[in-house]
Formats: C-alpha cells, sequence, structure tokens
C-alpha cells in the first residue's frame, strides 16, 4: 500500500489510529479539557494566516534545515512529549527515537511516558530532549535529573502549564486509568483491537508510568492513583531557579503565553522558551498560541529561540510559525496518530507528508529560505 496515495495527511492517520486502538487509549490521545473551546481557537488562528506567494521564481529549492540551541537539525520540526505514548502503540518511544535519529530531528521523551530513559538510551543519538513534570521534593528531583543525564538527555524541558491535572471529559467518558483496569468495559475495548493486544504482548509490559513509578512506594503502584498524580508537584520561580542551578544542560520552559513571563524566564537563564497551551488539554479559555508567539518575540528579543505547539497539522502550520517568530515547532499527536496507525512506517510517513508540505507551500511562495517566511505574510491589520 502506498501511504502517499492512501493516507495523504495527518488527518487520515488519525482516522486509521481511532479504528487500530482502544477507545480509552484514543480519548486519552485525542481529547482536550471543557467543550475543547482551546482547539477550535488554535485552529481558527492558524487558518487566519496567510501568505502572498510570488510568481516567476524559476526552480526553487527550499532549505529545511535548522539550528536550535547549538545543535543543526534537517527539518524544522521534532518530536513533542506526549505521556503515556506506549499505551498509543507498544514501543511506541523507542520508535519514535529511532525516527528522529534517522531523520536528524529532536524526539522528546514525557517523564509519564511508558518508556524509562533507561529504555530509550540507546536510541537517541543526540537527538534526545527530555520532558520534566516538577515533583514535590527537591530530593527527589536531585535523584532524577543524573539518571536522565547519565541516559543521554543533552537538554531538558520543563512543562509549567499544569499545576493541577485537567478535568478532560472525553478522556474520564473513556474510563482510562493508569495502568489500565482489567474490568469487563476495559477488556471489550481491547479485545477490539487484537493488533495492539499483540503489539503489547510482545513488547511484555504492562501500559505504566516506569519512569516516576520507580519513585513511589510499592502501595503507590498497586493503587489505580497514577504515578504522575504521585509525586507530582506545582512549579513555581523558586522551583525554576533551583532546577536551572541543577541542570547543566540546555533548559527550555514550556507551555509560556505571557510575554512578561516569558522575559521573566530569560532573565532566570532559561535557553529557550516553549510557547504553548498544551493543545488546549489544560485550559479552553486562553488566547490562541499563535496569536501570542509574535508578543513573546517581542518581549524576549530575536536572539533568544522559541518553539512553537499547539494545533499543528500540515506543513503549513509550521511555516505560519516559523513566519511568526518561532525558531522551532514541535507536534505532539500528529506522531501518535502515525505510529497508531503504522507504527513505525507510520511515523516515517507523517515526516514525508510534512516534509513534503513544506517543500510544495515553499515553492508556491518562491521562498528557498525559512528565514525568508515572514516576507510573505499577508497584512493581517
Amino acid at each position: 500500500m502506498d501511504l502517499d496515495l492512501s493516507h495523504p495527511s495527518i488527518a487520515d492517520l488519525r482516522q486509521v489510529a481511532r479504528k487500530r486502538i482502544p477507545k480509552f487509549a484514543f480519548e486519552y490521545l485525542d481529547s482536550a479539557t471543557g467543550r475543547e473551546l482551546g482547539l477550535q481557537v488554535n485552529r481558527d488562528a492558524l487558518d487566519a494566516i496567510g501568505f502572498m506567494p510570488s510568481v516567476l521564481c524559476g526552480r526553487t529549492k527550499a532549505n529545511l534545515r535548522r539550528t536550535l540551541l547549538g545543535q543543526q537539525y534537517d527539518l524544522p520540526f521534532g518530536i513533542a512529549p506526549v505521556g503515556m505514548s506506549g499505551l498509543m502503540w507498544a514501543g511506541a518511544e523507542r520508535m519514535l527515537a529511532q525516527a528522529a535519529v534517522a531523520h536528524n530531528i529532536p524526539f522528546s521523551l514525557s517523564s509519564v511516558a511508558v518508556a524509562s530513559p533507561e529504555d530509550v538510551a540507546p536510541h537517541i543519538g543526540t537527538n534526545g530532549w527530555f520532558q520534566h513534570y516538577p515533583v514535590n521534593s527537591g530530593d527527589l528531583r536531585r535523584a532524577m535529573l543524573p539518571r536522565i543525564k547519565a541516559a543521554g538527555f543533552h537538554t531538558l524541558i520543563i512543562t509549567v502549564d499544569v499545576p493541577e491535572e485537567s478535568r478532560r471529559e472525553r478522556q474520564r467518558r473513556a474510563n482510562l486509568t493508569v495502568p489500565p483496569k482489567a474490568d469487563l468495559r476495559t477488556l471489550a475495548e481491547m479485545a477490539r483491537c487484537p493488533a495492539w493486544c499483540l503489539a503489547h504482548l510482545r513488547e511484555g509490559i504492562m501500559p505504566r508510568m516506569r519512569f516516576f513509578d520507580d519513585y513511589i512506594t510499592q502501595r503507590g503502584r498497586e493503587s489505580f492513583t497514577h504515578a504522575g498524580a504521585l509525586i507530582r508537584g506545582i512549579p513555581d520561580w523558586q522551583y525554576l531557579h533551583e532546577l536551572r542551578d541543577e541542570w547543566d544542560g540546555n533548559l527550555i520552559v514550556k507551555g509560556v503565553l505571557r510575554p512578561e513571563d516569558a522575559g521573566k524566564m530569560v532573565a532566570a537563564g532559561v535557553d529557550c522558551i516553549w510557547v504553548s497551551n498544551h493543545s488546549g488539554r489544560q485550559f479552553e479559555a486562553g488566547p490562541a498560541v499563535i496569536e501570542q508567539l509574535p508578543l513573546i518575540r517581542e518581549a524576549v528579543g530575536p536572539d533568544v529561540p522559541l518553539i512553537y505547539d499547539s494545533g499543528v497539522a500540515w506543513g503549513l502550520d509550521i511555516m505560519r510559525a516559523l513566519a511568526k517568530g518561532a525558531d522551532f515547532v514541535m507536534l505532539g499527536r500528529a506522531f501518535q496518530y502515525a505510529v497508531a496507525a503504522f507504527g513505525a512506517r507510520g511515523i516515517n510517513h507523517a515526516i514525508h507528508i510534512l516534509r513534503s508540505d513544506l517543500t510544495a507551500n515553499m515553492s508556491q511562495l518562491g521562498a528557498e529560505d525559512l528565514d525568508q517566511l515572514s516576507d510573505y505574510l499577508l497584512d493581517q491589520n
């Protein structure tokens, strides 16, 4: 099957994933919070950004390489961290890491992934980033950081927009627990997806938060209160300052929307700001992320690296974010749909979709370099 003909978009991969994995897994991945207005606000704002094409430019060749935090990548996008990624498909984190190295893009492992840092360490090359949720003890944090560094992760992402768990209603209705309960409803959902079950049997592990599980009691592991809820802390400025002192690699702060917060983070020694609203999964009444991006760029100046995520579904969305001030774009759901749909082949196909869309649309503009994209923006006033 030629996936470029049968499944030419990320939306096509989403539809296959929906049929191939249990409902509780899909609802965890696909849902936002509340009425999911945050998803729609992000989508509408991205769609409102247009470009003015040029003509008679001759044959153009798009340069898609991008340097971020001292490392050159072959594409201007990477794989964002997604909690419980291995729930979507057994071994997903390993396959995503391998694809990231093969295509020379960043791979981010969530601290609440199914795989541990050591599980993916042989596969990350020099492309590994680790996403850190604040924990409720400084001693616990100081025990984790050397382990992360020893596994080969050179860049740490602290996520700051999850002070508490959100009420994702679709996820609750789907009866998701971590690990999944062995009740009739859950077993029936699993039985509907034999390939998913077989993949997990071959992998040989129950989907759970293996990294965080290592730091809780046996009693905590046996309950259906997941490890993240047991040891996660609430971030504050003191936590950020302490983390900066303790981590000697690149430090990225993820989940920033206020320009004044971004400025204070740069002053605190943060290396990169990740502009995001958790793709609408935490709070639905906030602004569109893409509309905050130019304000944060203005606040931090031209030299501070900015990453964008939230709502990205096409190469054209990547261009929109770069034109509005981002240095790099990360995608979460897109790669999870891909691995759930077709495994490693699906990840490679998702990268192909995004790369091809970037190249085609830049050709339409007559642009050969990503830094030129802002010159083609339509006047939004």
